[in-house]
């Protein structure tokens, strides 16, 4: 038996007054009507009417499960408008991971304008180095940067292009000099980012061909700003991303090297579990980003170009 069938049929029955306005307001027969009463009062071992072949009239213990009864169904109705408005409205918590770097120098500023424009989402922000599970860790979009779209069955959207830049501290150039070419590098002491998404290599591009160099292994830390901290205190040469690479450069506690070679492009995507019946919080948290990150992006890129911060 389909319990709340049978509770919406008795309901009906109580209101109208009888199985046959009952039966004319849900467009089904009358004895469809009284047969799912009939079942429910099986099923609850109780008689819920009484019937005669003039009138009805509620039992006491139908007078209760009556009450109990709309309680039910209301709440059932609140709870069917809440799920299928959930691709309209953005409201309730969004729960958000991404590395530490970009959370710090992008999402954290952008998650508060985000929560301007839609203030009935509560976003939480879980920043780490580790590649998370977003069924395992209850997450609704995962932030990422890789060098290709991830091998995986979430949904990706392409967010941004980080570029990645090659510094030193003013200081440590005074006392070792500056890097002309690539292959220079070997003669540095250079600091090493720990993380998955960098090889131990660094890619260099010279006339449309990779050329990988391997760097010392002076420093290795596996937060950004970590090393940033390390490079500008005169540890080494180190190989940033543009967001955290520009702050330093305009501060003057870096300086670019080699900036006329470039390095791989690396990008941002947004992860999330599925297109269909997509959750609002979780569609304009992704459209916001994709309007604001490339503008973001478009900005540290000019300061790179800028010679004022180069050796």
């Amino acid at each position: 038996m389909d319990m709340l069938h049978a509770m919406r049929a008795f309901v009906r029955v109580a209101d109208a007054g009888s199985f046959t306005a009952a039966a004319l307001q849900s467009d089904t027969s009358t004895a469809q009507v009284s047969r799912l009463v009939s079942e429910l009062e099986n099923h609850l071992q109780a008689r819920l009417l009484h019937r005669t072949t003039r009138r009805m009239a509620l039992t006491e213990a139908g007078e209760r499960f009556l009450e109990q009864c709309r309680a039910i169904l209301d709440q059932v109705e609140q709870a069917r408008a809440e799920a299928g408005g959930a691709h309209l409205i953005p409201k309730g918590h969004l729960r958000v991971h991404s590395t530490i770097g970009l959370g710090i120098q992008l999402l954290a500023t952008l998650a508060g304008r985000y929560n301007e424009i839609y203030p009935n989402v509560n976003l939480e922000l879980l920043l780490s180095q580790r590649q998370p599970d977003p069924l395992e860790d209850n997450l609704d979009v995962i932030i990422t940067l890789s060098r290709e779209l991830p091998d995986s069955e979430l949904i990706a959207q392409q967010l941004g292009t980080v570029l990645h830049v090659v510094c030193a501290s003013p200081i440590y150039l005074r006392q070792h000099g500056a890097p002309k070419a690539p292959a220079d590098l070997e003669n540095h002491k250079c600091l090493r980012l720990a993380d998955p998404v960098f090889s131990d290599s660094w890619n260099f591009i010279v006339n449309d061909a990779e050329l990988p160099v391997w760097p010392g292994n002076t420093f290795k830390v596996n937060v950004a700003e970590a090393m940033s901290s390390a490079a500008e205190a005169g540890m080494g040469i180190c190989m940033l991303p543009d967001y955290v690479a520009v702050p330093a450069l305009q501060r003057g506690s870096l300086v670019r090297l080699l900036s006329h070679y470039h390095l791989h492009e690396k990008y941002i995507y947004a992860l999330y579990p599925s297109r269909r019946f997509l959750d609002a919080k979780v569609k304009t948290w992704v459209d916001f980003l994709k309007q604001e990150l490339p503008q973001a992006f478009e900005g540290y890129h000019k300061v790179l170009q800028n010679p004022e911060y180069w050796a």
